[in-house]
């Protein structure tokens, strides 16, 4: 190993261990110990809906703030640009402690702004978001047979021209009496529970419980404004109240004030810490989701070898075929040559915007990296849904880390393609590092310039924007420039053959070869399809994606197919005298982004139908464009690096001079 490389390793381990000790923290994310009577504390986060993908701040509406005022918690980079906003709320708990009927606090009267406000995030189905040690509040409503699970609950309810707002909240918390061994067995190791955080001495025989589930009943009820009139807050309601979340009863009017309140029942559960998140992760469509990968992973896999078959077997002919040929019958093929033989004088001739090809393919690499790395962590469970955050704040570092390997490709593509050139590699390295930051930069930008003027919490703050930029040309372009000079450094790949000055004329092809290259992406596209719409359901329906075992499994196919499509549209394309390979062997794999889009797009229409407004559209829109930018920089860098191989060793393999 030499210096280099340990210089990389001790950047990595810094960084993860800085992060881990900073950004990855969330309360919640270790085993908390707590005693009888202890305090609890709710934390909400920004509401939500499906209707239309904009976050609002939950103190944007008529609730009740804590008497110590609101408070940000601890957020992380990834909470930040998802649009988590996640703050103390007034609803307190004591641990195992049964409460009921506790009064929270009457808001003024309604004005007419706030009252219109309030009609609007109804009528658009917003969600109210709470969290208790780390897990969010789950609702479970009845559908025929079916016991259906959701995230938070719903602000509100319209009936009959009536609006009505859920006052009233039913909380269960289940809990589980802790145990040293269970913790342990978190961890893996019979002796790491040393190390894990705990409240009090491990032989204490005080009783101590640890919370492994959150649930609620939003309900409607009119409370009797005489009764509330000299309540102070957590002060208890002097009525029964009955919660019936099947029938509304607060019906609100400009000018009206609404009184809320609460009750909390503790449950003993045999729910175990480390199984806590289930219930999050058992949506629905299970089943399906299993057993549609299964099938496309075999289909896949079966059209995959096909293809392989095909290929070697292709090559292998004509090779076996010139090679047995004697040195007469050789003189009299030279003179009828056809097919690929003909363009060796020409296949390693520079494509038409050289640099461009090397800036791709090296963010390819870059992005197919920062995948790779990203999805077999969250696999390995270092990336769960319990930690918010975690899997983008993880894309972003180890996208600006693999900025080396970004600027060495590149720039050793350029110094292949130049022949050996140096000159330039600086420009090249610098463009690496600009390109696709640069687009997605505009693209986001303009998307959270619409998130500003919708007020929403989505939108990214100035001074987060001041750290995205800083750690770009403080981290990323730096470390891109590095690769770069490694690049410059490393020997060029050496060319087979030799090129003729003057380029050979490509014969008039009975169809366009670039319909054929953008039909190539039919393949790659069918072994991620199914996954695609659990990945946009997760996005966009704000369910939990919790399988990246399988998204790795399908990563690995997706590389496999990209490299076998891109290989047989190349050698078809040398096979009828055209030697102009090297951009269409990138797009053959890279056109899958397009399907991509296309999906999108079908997806839009008949998936998020309720998606209302021009704002929630565009933003839709924006964001996917901005994923298959990324999907075709990588996808069409695996076809690239295929095919060059590939033309490199056919030239090679068989002596045409």
């Amino acid at each position: 190993m030499d210096l280099f490389d340990k210089f990389k390793i001790w950047v990595l381990l810094v960084c993860l261990i800085s992060q881990l000790g900073h950004g990855f923290y969330l309360p919640g994310s270790y085993p908390h110990k707590h005693g009888i009577g202890d305090a609890l504390s709710v934390k909400v986060n920004s509401l939500t809906s499906i209707e239309t993908e904009i976050p609002y701040s939950y103190y944007s509406m008529p609730f009740c703030k804590p008497q110590e005022g609101v408070k940000d918690s601890a957020e992380n980079l990834g909470e930040l640009l998802m649009g988590d906003r996640i703050e103390n709320s007034p609803y307190r708990f004591k641990m195992h402690t049964n409460e009921t009927d506790i009064f929270l606090c009457k808001t003024s009267p309604l004005s007419a702004d706030e009252f219109k406000t309030l009609k609007k995030r109804i009528d658009e189905m917003y969600q109210v978001n709470l969290i208790l040690d780390n897990l969010p509040a789950i609702r479970y409503t009845q559908k025929e047979t079916y016991l259906l699970r959701w995230t938070g609950y719903p602000l509100g309810a319209k009936v009959q021209d009536a609006y009505y707002v859920f006052n009233h909240l039913k909380f269960t918390v289940l809990v589980h009496k802790y145990e040293e061994t269970n913790v342990a067995r978190v961890m893996g190791t019979g002796d790491a529970a040393e190390m894990i955080p705990t409240v009090g001495s491990p032989v204490s025989d005080i009783p101590g419980y640890m919370v492994v589930g959150f649930e609620v009943i939003p309900c409607s009820v009119r409370h009797n404004a005489e009764s509330v009139k000299n309540l102070k807050m957590y002060g208890k309601y002097p009525n029964e109240i009955s919660c019936d979340p099947g029938a509304v009863g607060m019906a609100v009017e400009e000018g009206d004030s609404v009184a809320f309140t609460y009750e909390v029942s503790f449950v003993e559960s045999d729910i175990k810490w480390p199984s806590r998140w289930d219930a999050y992760l058992k949506m629905e469509g299970a089943k399906v989701h299993w057993f549609s990968i299964l099938n496309s992973l075999m289909v896949i896999t079966f059209l995959a070898g096909i293809v392989f078959v095909i290929l070697l077997r292709t090559v292998r002919r004509d090779l076996t075929r010139y090679e047995e040929l004697d040195k007469e019958a050789q003189a009299q093929m030279n003179e009828e040559l056809s097919g690929w033989k003909l363009v060796v004088a020409d296949v390693f001739r520079a494509p038409t915007n050289a640099s461009l090809l090397c800036v791709m393919v090296g963010d390819g690499v870059q992005i197919l990296g920062m995948a790779v790395v990203t999805i077999l962590f969250a696999a390995l469970g270092f990336m769960s849904p319990a930690s918010r955050g975690t899997l983008v704040t993880g894309m972003l570092f180890s996208y600006m880390i693999l900025g080396i390997a970004a600027g060495y490709v590149a720039v050793r593509l350029w110094r292949t393609i130049g022949c050996g050139e140096k000159t330039g590699w600086a420009s090249v390295s610098w463009k690496a590092a600009c390109f696709f930051p640069g687009i997605a930069f505009l693209i986001l930008t303009t998307l959270n310039f619409l998130l500003w003027g919708s007020h929403s919490t989505g939108a990214i703050p100035f001074s987060l924007f001041v750290i995205l930029i800083l750690l770009w040309f403080c981290i990323s372009v730096p470390l891109t420039m590095v690769g770069g000079y490694f690049g410059a450094k490393a020997p060029h790949i050496e060319y087979p053959v030799r090129t003729n000055q003057i380029p050979r004329e490509i014969p008039v092809q009975k169809y366009p070869s670039w319909l054929l290259v953008l039909g190539a992406g039919t393949l790659p596209f069918g072994t991620l399809f199914i996954e695609l719409f659990f990945i946009m359901s997760s996005i966009w329906m704000g369910r939990v994606y919790y399988v990246f075992g399988f998204l790795f499994i399908v990563l690995i196919l997706l590389v496999v197919v990209c490299a076998e499509v891109s290989l047989v549209l190349t050698y078809m394309h040398l096979c009828v005298e055209d030697w102009k390979w090297w951009w269409k062997s990138f797009f053959a794999s890279g056109s899958v982004a397009i399907y991509i889009f296309l999906y999108s797009v079908n997806y839009l229409v008949f998936d998020l139908k309720s998606l209302s407004g021009p704002v929630s559209a565009t933003l839709y829109l924006g964001y996917s464009l901005f994923m298959v930018l990324a999907i075709m920089l990588a996808t069409g860098t695996v076809g690239f690096l295929s095919s060059f191989w590939f033309v490199h060793y056919l030239f090679s393999s068989v002596k045409l001079d």
